[in-house]
């Protein structure tokens, strides 16, 4: 969803433009507008020399959310979930109180450009990572919502995906706030927008199909056999059609059920094991012979520097004699 002209406009602030909390005092130099969405624009900034990620919102109520969201991420050891919390504040302009929370920025490429550069073959790498970090956020008894490549950037290395912008981030049970059409399962008239972990994981199916179809498909008959047929037309896909499948029918219970089925798909890929096989028999086959004529020939230099120390030692020995006699 696209945040409204009149908010955005409220927002709307020049790079070099100095902003000063109104509570805490940071000042806050912005560099450019990262992105916006329904609740505000997100600025880099920078505090003294540390660059950093601004949210700015007219709305007091949608950056509390966020930032209590942001706090709960903050509470699940071991998680790369979205951005830290640096600062919260308020500044005051001449239009009125403008809300702001600062965080982490996160630079890299998002999840498509990523996999554009570096191949298909990380698609299940990152996917796995995802599905365990949502798994972290669902037993903390949020939903992502608003998830999609966009909101996915890949830092490293170790190449690490981490999520940004969470808008969208909604409590279960309640009513999606945000959501992008195309892996919304709603949309699709695959369920409800109902915030539940399965909702989470129709999204995290439909990246693993845009990473096909980079520049994503039209809505045609817009039920399961349009998104099954499209799967079945790309060969990287197939490979985790199940996993593509279970997800988009809401099969699995949870984020770490689907990551494991991943998982098992991404360690056991039979096209590369039969590849690996046959380099490695390539590359062992020959190995085993070239060793034996480097032992054939080291065997005949040895025999023959051995003749030849033989024969100047003899040869030594009768011009001694020679010499004795002499």
């Amino acid at each position: 969803m696209m945040m409204n002209h009149s908010l955005k406009s409220q927002c709307k602030v020049n790079p070099g433009t100095v902003i000063e909390g109104k509570w805490h005092r940071n000042r806050y130099t912005i560099i450019k507008e990262l992105g916006y969405g329904a609740n505000g624009i997100v600025y880099l900034a920078k505090n003294q020399n540390q660059q950093v990620a601004l949210k700015m919102s007219d709305n007091g109520m949608s950056i509390t959310s966020e930032v209590n969201v942001l706090k709960s991420f903050a509470k699940v050891q071991g998680s790369a979930l979205g951005p830290s919390l640096l600062d919260v504040d308020d500044w005051d302009r001449r239009s009125g109180k403008v809300s702001f929370y600062v965080m982490e920025y996160i630079q890299g490429p998002d999840l498509l450009t990523f996999i554009q550069q570096k191949g298909s073959s990380w698609t299940g790498v990152l996917i796995v990572q995802l599905l365990n970090d949502l798994d972290s956020l669902h037993k903390t008894g949020w939903v992502f919502g608003d998830l999609k490549p966009d909101n996915l950037i890949v830092t490293g290395p170790p190449s690490k995906i981490r999520t940004i912008d969470v808008g969208g981030t909604t409590i279960q049970g309640r009513a999606i706030k945000e959501f992008t059409e195309f892996y919304d399962r709603g949309y699709w008239g695959l369920g409800t927008r109902k915030a539940d972990p399965a909702y989470d994981l129709f999204a995290a199916a439909m990246i693993i199909i845009n990473t096909a179809y980079p520049k994503r498909f039209a809505k045609t008959t817009g039920d399961f056999k349009q998104l099954k047929m499209m799967v079945r037309q790309k060969k990287e896909l197939l490979k985790y059609e199940d996993v593509i499948l279970n997800a988009l029918q809401g099969h699995y219970s949870s984020a770490g059920e689907m990551r494991n089925d991943m998982l098992q798909l991404t360690r056991s890929n039979p096209v590369q094991r039969s590849t690996g096989n046959r380099n490695a028999g390539q590359k062992a086959g020959p190995q085993p012979a070239s060793r034996q004529v480097y032992r054939q020939k080291k065997q005949k230099g040895s025999i023959f520097e051995t003749l030849l120390i033989t024969l100047i030692v003899t040869l030594l020995y009768f011009l001694y004699i020679y010499g004795q006699l002499l």
